[in-house]
């Protein structure tokens, strides 16, 4: 069965891509409660506010299991850009295309609204989701040591102009 991109809240969702985001991010960098309570309360925060008229959220939707997600924090578009946050796939789907196309959807989200900048944040390592961010137009615009994360890495912005 192929995936299925959903759009919007789903039940169980922002517990789902907490779990992934903990789980990658702990087996690979070290990450511990302080990132998966970050992403838990962020998340969940966002969702509690989001507004379809300015926030994009999609859910990756496998065999009826969240298997990853992407969306567009808003809220401050026009001011400071689109945010791109939470952009994460488990490593069942990986490397099968999923992950190009919620960034199709993302992009597509911000143009159709006119937007004129799209930034993310991430850090340095994170090689496969950089190489799509190029991909799409994303250029690195910002590095620097920090610990926005819980754990000291080199801190990345990458922008997209559109």
């Amino acid at each position: 069965m192929d995936g299925i991109i959903l759009k919007g809240y789903r039940p169980g969702v922002i517990g789902r891509l907490a779990e992934l985001h903990a789980t990658y991010y702990y087996e690979n960098w070290g990450f511990d409660l302080f990132f998966e309570a970050k992403v838990a309360t962020e998340l969940s925060e966002f969702l509690s506010r989001y507004d379809e008229s300015r926030d994009g959220f999609w859910a990756l939707s496998l065999n009826r299991q969240i298997q990853g997600g992407i969306a567009i924090d808003g809220i401050k578009a026009m001011t400071d850009g689109a945010h791109l946050r939470w952009f994460l796939l488990s490593p069942e789907v990986r490397g099968r295309g999923f992950g190009h196309r919620l960034m199709e959807e993302a992009i597509s989200f911000c143009k159709k609204k006119d937007y004129k900048r799209v930034y993310l944040h991430t850090f340095e390592g994170l090689d496969p989701a950089c190489h799509l961010y190029g991909k799409f137009g994303f250029e690195l615009v910002q590095q620097a040591e920090g610990m926005q994360w819980g754990k000291k890495v080199i801190e990345q912005k990458f922008e997209l102009n559109l």
